[in-house]
């Protein structure tokens, strides 16, 4: 299999390419779906190894610049996560930051902080996913005075994007690590609680360990179609299944037969609501493209409070910029990214929750989903300065 990036040049290109990669069924990397491919839309393909014989030599025929961004898919996968020897996974000390973890490692890694750490992390369940398995919260903060407010972290809505999970780990790790020695951090332990959860899609990123590394959705079952799972960043009950969504059970971002059919989405969504008036940001961590993104998603249109949330994203990404120099765009999702219903950040945004932000971590494209472990810890090092950054702001009040 490979990858390959296209950017159509004229109408003609554009309606060619959503022909051919509707009639080939190949798996898009970005956007998400065909509906969005425009004129100058970067577009990153996985074409499987037997489509592009045909896929490649057709576009050459109708004159499509392509580039091949990853040429054996198979060894770049391997590349990623390495050929890994047996890893000390009981103890905390020895627990590597910088690897990524299966779902079960997670949970283990949970279990033993809420243990060990039981000052500052109380671990909890909002409720369980399709398939079964608790979907795990960290509460992390001082309990420091009856009532504060709160900041909420989800990563690994989408089963693919396994630097998000390695995100939400780091963060719960420098904020242990860090609590005695940084003020930043002590005042954000002291006045805030934080809200972490590492795997939001929990049978998704269990699938994408076992069988299929580039799987997206859930994994519930629809009893017409065989195609399994939901897109649960299109699940949600804002302006649902509108444009950016599919009605489609074998599309990837399928928004499912009704708003929150994904019982990890109404668990969220339930917890949420009840602790609306505590929890003032939502930050849902993704891959990739490196933007920092807010409301709306669903429409061109200008949020209330949008000085105070775009200056937020201005200096977040200044302050995630000057660790590596990387440049994160950002502004509105559907100008910035493109047009999407249903999503978290969205839903957040509309009940209530002032700052809503999306972030779309490493790389653009040159590995894609398959960011390798060597570029975790810079990934993460300039994601937690951009965190810090909106916290602090949070805490300041808006000016």
């Amino acid at each position: 299999d490979k990858v390959i990036r296209v950017v159509p040049e004229s109408e003609r290109e554009t309606q060619i390419l959503k022909a051919a990669f509707n009639r080939l069924k190949v798996d898009l990397w970005q956007p998400s779906s065909t509906f969005h491919i425009v004129e100058g839309m970067v577009t990153d393909v996985r074409v499987p190894q037997n489509t592009s014989r045909s896929l490649l030599p057709y576009l050459q025929q109708a004159n499509i610049q392509y580039t091949i961004l990853i040429s054996d898919l198979q060894k770049a996968i391997e590349n990623q996560t390495g050929l890994r020897s047996y890893r000390n996974r009981r103890s905390l000390p020895g627990y590597n930051y910088e690897v990524y973890h299966s779902l079960e490692e997670i949970q283990d890694w949970m279990h033993l902080l809420n243990k060990t750490h039981s000052d500052l992390v109380h671990m909890f369940s909002v409720g369980k996913s399709y398939e079964g398995r608790p979907l795990f919260v960290l509460k992390l903060g001082k309990r420091s005075r009856p009532y504060k407010k709160a900041v909420w972290i989800d990563c690994g809505i989408h089963a693919r994007e396994w630097i998000g999970p390695a995100f939400c780990q780091w963060f719960v790790k420098e904020a242990l690590q860090t609590y005695q020695t940084d003020p930043a951090m002590r005042r954000m332990l002291t006045q805030l609680y934080f809200y972490i959860m590492p795997v939001f899609n929990v049978d998704g990123y269990h699938f994408s360990w076992t069988n299929d590394r580039f799987w997206r959705k859930t994994r519930s079952k629809n009893s017409r179609f065989r195609c399994h799972g939901v897109d649960a960043n299109r699940n949600w009950k804002v302006k649902w299944c509108d444009e950016g969504a599919s009605f489609h059970p074998c599309d990837d971002t399928y928004c499912g037969p009704f708003p929150e059919s994904e019982p990890e989405v109404k668990a969220v969504a339930h917890f949420l609501r009840k602790h609306r008036k505590q929890i003032k940001a939502y930050l849902s961590f993704h891959a990739y493209a490196q933007m920092l993104l807010y409301p709306y998603s669903y429409k061109y249109a200008t949020i209330p409070n949008f000085s105070c949330v775009e200056s937020a994203a201005y200096n977040a990404v200044n302050a995630l910029q000057s660790a590596y120099g990387v440049r994160y765009r950002y502004g509105p999702a559907s100008s910035t990214l493109y047009v999407s219903s249903g999503s978290s950040m969205d839903w957040a945004y509309k009940n209530g929750i002032p700052y809503a932000f999306a972030f779309e971590l490493r790389d653009t494209g040159h590995f894609g989903f398959l960011l390798p472990e060597t570029l975790i810890k810079p990934t993460c090092t300039e994601t937690m300065l951009a965190v810090k950054n909106i916290t602090l702001h949070l805490l300041k009040k808006c000016h």
